[in-house]
């Protein structure tokens, strides 16, 4: 592939007298007549804008003999003694005549790589009135939101009396019973049963497996041949050639540009096509089955309530293949003024918590702002 090869110049900025965009070949400035140093970033050139996608100056390239000449007299030098710039194949300084000796320095070369694209500047905002009445109003229900919030969850305590007591105590009579039920058969295993001694130990038992019938007990995917199946996807393809090009800082304000002609690729979608197992649903049968075995049922139940002294538990007594089990409820009611009369209900959960409410007793609440009782303590 062909290679094409040009030279494009740079530009300086002054920092003497502020002239801006400068021509490389000059190594002074036309206005202030101050040479060019190193220092003060008047020796790094702007060498322009790129296309983004080839990578090539968007500046012409030199053909003058002058520009030619000094583009290829390598690289500039700076005198040790004035500090002005000079041509890469000069043994003397242009400005004071010192003799170029190991003291002279030379610029940093710039990375004129391909550069990722400025990112667009960000367009601003036009709000109409509609919208600054919107966002005002917006912005007022967020901040009064907040405001109730923090005011909400503050707390204050408030004195409160005992009112009334409340409990229950109840004792289910349950019995160990026969009972039929069906199930899957290679899910029963036989067991024999075994009942409870004083309410435990009992084995419920699986026994008298009968009555056997198929049902559906679910489906499975089955092979059912084969299908040809389709998918859109996208691969890269040759679409001809494009420019690619490529700058090199020669350091004397000047840049060696090279372009070729690549190949270029372009995004094609193909059909990608295969043969796939085709699947069907089948039902599955199994085995059900009824059979015997035995469970906790309740037959009898006793309860007590009660709004003061001790609570009691109802009478009620086990028998054969039997157990009895205990259900307990409290309650205690606290009325408090907050802005008017309120009830807030206690829930002990064990006979020592409950006992140790007394109706008339004190309470100190602990309540937030929207009304939220956070703790009651007996006083």
């Amino acid at each position: 592939m062909a290679e094409r090869r040009r030279i494009i110049e740079g530009s300086w900025n002054c920092t003497s007298c502020g002239a801006r965009n400068i021509p490389a070949r000059h190594k002074n400035c036309p206005s202030c007549n101050n040479p060019r140093e190193l220092s003060g970033k008047e020796s790094e050139f702007d060498f322009g804008d790129v296309d983004a996608a080839s990578g090539k100056s968007t500046r012409e390239g030199v053909s003058d003999e002058q520009a030619l000449g000094m583009a290829g007299a390598g690289e500039d030098w700076f005198c040790a003694y004035c500090g002005a710039a000079n041509r890469g194949d000069g043994a003397r300084c242009r400005q004071c005549s010192a003799e170029r000796g190991s003291d002279a320095k030379t610029a940093p070369l710039a990375d004129l790589g391909p550069k990722p694209p400025p990112k667009p500047a960000p367009q601003p905002r036009r709000f109409g009135k509609v919208a600054l009445i919107v966002v005002g109003i917006l912005s007022s229900c967020c901040l009064g939101t907040c405001a109730v919030g923090i005011w909400g969850n503050m707390k204050h305590e408030l004195k409160g009396e005992v009112v009334a007591t409340n409990w229950r105590r109840a004792l289910v009579q349950e019995r160990f019973v026969p009972e039929t039920r069906s199930g899957w058969r290679d899910e029963l295993n036989p067991t024999a049963p075994r009942m409870p001694v004083n309410g435990t130990g009992e084995v419920a038992g699986v026994t008298n497996i009968r009555d056997c019938v198929s049902r559906q007990r679910g489906t499975r995917r089955v092979a059912d041949g084969t299908q040809r199946v389709c998918r859109t996807k996208t691969r890269k393809v040759a679409c001809g050639t494009e420019e690619k090009c490529t700058r090199r800082d020669k350091g004397n304000g000047f840049a060696e540009e090279v372009c070729h002609d690549v190949t270029k690729y372009c995004n094609e979608s193909y059909e990608d096509c295969d043969t796939e197992t085709r699947y069907r649903n089948e039902p599955v049968y199994a085995q059900q089955c009824a059979y015997d075995t035995y469970v906790w049922k309740p037959v009898d139940t006793r309860e007590l309530k009660g709004t003061e002294g001790p609570p009691r538990w109802p009478d009620l007594t086990a028998g054969t293949n039997e157990r009895v089990r205990r259900e307990e409820d409290y309650s205690v009611l606290v009325r408090y003024d907050d802005g008017g009369v309120k009830q807030h209900e206690v829930k002990p959960t064990r006979e020592e918590e409950f006992v140790a409410w007394k109706k008339g007793q004190g309470v100190t609440l602990t309540v937030t702002n929207l009304g939220k009782v956070e703790q009651a303590v007996r006083r």
